[in-house]
């Protein structure tokens, strides 16, 4: 099992200089790469043609080929020649960068990912350490060329390092340091229980027991301030000093609200792997849900796809289990007493509670649905 631990870093001006020069050197190496890529396939493609059209075969000694191997021996070739600034910082920077690209490609050719685009300088930067560059010890990493830079606490995980990412977010640096985990978590103790959530708009979850948890909205609450530290943004000269500080402003208050999220999904998604053994959630169309430009601020506030994602990977930690419900199973016009299912007019969004024409049973819309994913959810999501 691995598991990634994020720490900040406290770096002096000096580590910092360094962070940033790796970084570019990293997405230098990665258009390049993908730049070359291109080329190349353009080439191949063009004698491909050549050949079919002059009906002769075609001799694969002259394709290129493109791959991460060939396009990182090639760049080890020109370097000091061309780019000697990138001896400067560690070699893992432009090499595994190169090698990203390639993963990229796969996950492109498997249909898993949409197509490799060209990064851009100030958006998620970062650079990458393979696990036998860098060294940890105590509240200290030893990066490459740098030396030991001061960390914000102790990696939490026991196990074999195997590779570590620096990264920038908020003004702030950040090491992701990814750990084969030796011992397997410990199971929780079992508890009996079993809950339907209903994830909403109104209130983030409602629990199949009535229970409802409101969520923090951070987006809410610092739009207006977003919206200022924007415009502030766009009056900036572009180039200036001032606009860099303007930037980073609205950086830290991004980061400041995405910590808040995080923090109230991390707690409630612990506290109901720690309470119930099966959780039943519904399997949302949260893309097509985004599209709706009433609702797509809202959601994108709530988290649904994190919240999913925490519960399952911490249910598979803790022995527990997750269902999901079909997503166009009609759980909130599907009585729960009787199961009488609402024709789809006679239950618009804005009723949030009616009454079942046929046991004339009064259905809260939110914990009716919730019954329903608990009862009905049959495809499990977590590992048996």
């Amino acid at each position: 099992m691995i598991r990634g631990h994020v720490i900040e870093l406290s770096p002096n001006d000096n580590q910092a200089t360094y962070f940033a020069r790796a970084c570019g050197v990293a997405r230098l190496a990665y258009n390049w790469a993908l730049s070359q890529w291109q080329s190349q396939y353009q080439e191949d493609k063009a004698y491909r043609d050549r050949c079919k059209a002059l009906g002769v075969d075609i001799d694969k000694d002259k394709l290129n080929n493109p791959s991460q191997g060939k396009l990182r021996r090639k760049l080890n070739a020109i370097k000091r020649d061309q780019y000697p600034f990138m001896l400067e910082v560690t070699k893992c920077a432009p090499q595994l960068a190169i090698m990203q690209l390639g993963d990229a490609y796969k996950r492109f050719f498997r249909g898993e990912s949409k197509y490799p685009k060209f990064r851009k300088k100030g958006v998620n930067d970062r650079f990458s350490l393979s696990n036998d560059q860098f060294a940890i010890k105590d509240k200290n990493i030893r990066i490459p060329n740098l030396g030991w830079v001061k960390m914000r606490e102790s990696l939490r995980f026991d196990g074999k390092i195997l590779s570590a990412k620096i990264f920038s977010r908020g003004g702030k640096w950040f090491a992701s340091i990814a750990v084969q985990l030796i011992d397997t978590p410990k199971l929780s103790k079992r508890t009996g229980k079993s809950v339907g959530i209903d994830l909403g708009i109104t209130d983030l979850l409602t629990l199949s027991d009535g229970t409802k948890i409101k969520s923090p909205k951070p987006l809410k609450r610092y739009l207006k301030k977003l919206r200022r530290l924007n415009k502030a943004l766009s009056r900036k000269q572009k180039g200036s000093k001032n606009r860099d500080k303007a930037k980073t402003k609205l950086s830290r208050l991004h980061y400041k609200i995405r910590c808040i999220r995080q923090d109230a999904l991390h707690k409630l998604t612990t506290a109901l792997v720690t309470e119930f053994d099966v959780l039943a959630i519904e399997n949302l169309n949260t893309k097509g849900m985004m599209k709706n430009r009433k609702l797509s601020r809202a959601i994108s506030d709530l988290g649904f796809y994190e919240f999913k994602r925490q519960l399952v990977y911490k249910a598979n930690d803790k022995g527990k289990t997750v269902k999901a419900l079909n997503r166009w199973f009609p759980s909130s016009k599907t009585c729960s007493n009787c199961n009488h299912v609402l024709a789809k007019e006679d239950l618009a969004l804005s009723v949030r509670v009616w009454d079942c024409p046929n046991c004339l049973q009064t259905n809260d819309r939110d914990i009716n649905a919730s019954i329903n994913i608990l009862r009905h959810a049959d495809k499990v999501l977590t590992h048996q």
